[in-house]
């Protein structure tokens, strides 16, 4: 389980890494679905991580960078999906 659980946290942290790394570069925009994935997916198994190994601050901090993550997905769709829509 313990190997499992750290293959999770790599891939988690290889995840939040790549989307600030593509976010900085100007690869992606970071009102784009693939900045907003990156970062659900990899807050979301950083928070396991965490939650496994009793660090309760990080896992916190991994949740809500989660949860920003969701939120701003849900704002980017609702946008793309009213051509009326005058927000960002």
């Amino acid at each position: 389980m313990k190997l499992f659980v750290d293959i999770i946290g790599w891939v988690g942290a290889v995840g939040v890494l790549a989307a600030y790394g593509m976010v900085s570069t100007g690869r992606v925009r970071s009102a784009s679905y693939t900045y907003q994935l990156l970062n659900l997916v990899g807050a979301a198994a950083l928070a396991v991580n965490t939650l496994y190994y009793m660090a309760y601050p990080s896992m916190a901090l991994n949740v809500v960078w989660a949860l920003i993550a969701v939120y701003a997905a849900g704002r980017l769709w609702r946008t793309r999906k009213d051509p009326v829509s005058s927000e960002p």
